[in-house]
């Protein structure tokens, strides 16, 4: 399942024009496509060489499902009425730049209907198995804010994000590969799927106040501001000790230890929430927490690919 963000909107006003639709992608919340995809397929180098039109299929059905997720997510938090042209955040289209509600879930359903095309070619060089794992995936992106209890209103929405897009895109980026599964992937993945989780934390961090109101339980909710934090910081300090930990094990490269350069942005961002209550306050913390997701993984697939570029 894709990372969906909450799509609340700037009071700022745009023209309508090529920004207003690559705004509605919300390209920041792309990597967390980009990078399980990378991670899963540099990891199977070590068992099969890498075949690049799989890779890049993958890659692009992906995009296209975290596109499709936050455009459900943009169309349904608008339904409910969670986005008014006073919210903070990213997102608005349909609340700030006026594009109809129905263009943007007929875009979301498009988007799907690509990503199934591009999945119908994994899975004939690969296995009809994706398929069942990949509309697994896509359901999840559109019940995390669709449907009668979206996941979004419970404290269930980290979790499921971290696990659909953290552990499993990189399995079955890695699966496609080789046809097979080891350990390896499977504990490369856990952090992964932390700071995924962590961006939705975050997300709902900032909007806990709001949520309350619209009868959300998310997890920020029930732990309350402070101890939202305090996890925060939690999951960030566990996602660096895990590869730390592969290291010493000498399941993954030292090279991987390049992850450690993303510590100050994940200071940065735990920091950016204490003593913040408004909204527009955190904003800054919040998008810590995204580039932490993508210094991590991108430095991540960096120290991995040097391990097998110099074997």
């Amino acid at each position: 399942m894709p990372t969906p963000v909450r799509s609340n909107a700037q009071t700022v006003h745009y023209k309508r024009d090529w920004r207003v639709w690559w705004r509605l992608l919300r390209p920041h919340t792309l990597t967390a496509a980009f990078v399980p995809v990378s991670i899963g397929t540099v990891l199977a180098v070590d068992e099969a060489p890498i075949h690049f039109p799989l890779f890049f299929a993958m890659l692009v059905a992906s995009l296209f499902i975290q596109a499709a997720t936050n455009m459900f997510n943009e169309y349904y938090d608008y339904k409910r009425g969670l986005d008014t042209p006073e919210s903070v955040g990213i997102g608005g289209a349909i609340v700030r730049d006026g594009i109809s509600p129905k263009t943007v879930l007929l875009l979301a359903w498009s988007f799907f209907a690509v990503a199934m095309l591009l999945g119908v070619y994994i899975c004939v060089n690969s296995s009809w198995w994706v398929a069942v794992i990949g509309t697994i995936c896509m359901a999840a992106g559109y019940f995390y804010t669709g449907g009668p209890i979206p996941i979004a209103y419970t404290p269930f929405g980290e979790l499921a994000a971290g696990f659909f897009m953290g552990l499993t895109i990189i399995l079955i980026s890695f699966f496609i590969q080789t046809g097979t599964m080891t350990t390896t992937p499977v504990l490369v993945s856990v952090p992964i799927s932390i700071l995924v989780g962590a961006i939705l934390l975050a997300n709902n961090i900032r909007d806990l106040d709001g949520d309350k109101k619209s009868g959300r339980k998310t997890l920020a909710i029930l732990l309350g501001r402070k101890r939202a934090i305090w996890l925060l910081g939690g999951m960030f300090v566990t996602s660096f000790l895990w590869i730390v930990l592969l290291v010493f094990t000498e399941t993954i490269s030292p090279w991987t230890l390049l992850v450690l350069f993303s510590v100050p942005k994940a200071w940065q961002a735990t920091k950016g929430f204490i003593g913040k209550t408004k909204p527009i306050d955190m904003m800054p913390a919040m998008k810590a927490t995204a580039q932490t997701n993508t210094q991590f993984g991108f430095l991540l697939v960096v120290g991995l690919f040097i391990h097998y570029w110099l074997q």
